[in-house]
């Protein structure tokens, strides 16, 4: 889809950051992004990102791990911990192929992650996935759970016990599906397949550290979702 198709559905064009500080690097993700119906900016370094940041919020934002000013991870981490950036999906561009480092980045926030050499298509697919997800969330109501928690959808809000939690488009995700069917008990596999679909290569221990990420930001309210050992999860009142 090209921006004329996506402009004639009247639908917002979303622009994507590319933080990446090698330049072939980051034309190439552009074209195809651009190919594909987004807008983008490229930075070579997080000082730069950071003047952008302050002028205009990204719809998603593409971070290399490895920067020549500092380390990708840190960006994350200032993003999530920053109440009016931690809601922008992030997805983690990594040379390094460890799982831990995958890991690393997941629980401190990204979304995503894709390891170098890449293929072009594959990223942008992983983006469309995880902008979905954001839609997806769009489309229910506010859920009020044991006068504990209260989830607006609409407007990308959880409070516990009245107080706000920063939650990832992840995370919202996967409670949404949690509350979809309360006592319900979903697998591991069931649980990718709903946070991505379109990626069948996730390892299982990326669900383990979205939940604990998830039950730590839900305070007291993080003890009703329950492991069912062997199984999975299920959100349990």
């Amino acid at each position: 889809m090209n921006q004329s198709q996506n402009s004639s559905l009247d639908l917002p064009i979303k622009t994507i950051f590319i933080l990446e500080d090698e330049p072939d690097i980051a034309e190439l993700i552009a074209i195809n992004l651009k190919k594909s119906g987004f807008k983008t900016k490229e930075f070579t370094n997080a000082d730069l990102f950071y003047k952008q940041l302050k002028k205009e919020k990204p719809d998603l934002l593409i971070l290399d791990l490895m920067l020549p000013d500092t380390d990708g991870l840190e960006v994350c981490k200032s993003l999530r911990s920053n109440s009016s950036y931690s809601s922008i999906p992030i997805i983690m561009l990594t040379a390094k192929a460890d799982e831990i480092d995958k890991i690393i980045g997941l629980e401190l926030g990204a979304d995503d992650y894709v390891t170098k050499p890449f293929s072009p298509r594959e990223l942008v697919a992983r983006v469309k996935a995880v902008l979905r997800r954001e839609i997806d969330l769009n489309n229910q109501d506010r859920v009020r759970v044991a006068d504990i928690l209260e989830i607006d959808f609409a407007k990308f809000e959880v409070y516990v016990e009245g107080k706000k939690a920063e939650l990832t488009n992840t995370e919202l995700k996967l409670l949404k599906l949690l509350l979809h069917k309360k006592g319900w008990v979903y697998s591991r596999g069931q649980i990718l397949d709903y946070l991505d679909p379109d990626d069948k290569g996730v390892l299982d221990r990326t669900v383990d550290v979205h939940i604990k990420n998830l039950r730590e930001k839900l305070g007291p309210a993080g003890k009703l979702i329950k492991n069912i050992r062997g199984v999975g999860y299920k959100f349990e009142v």
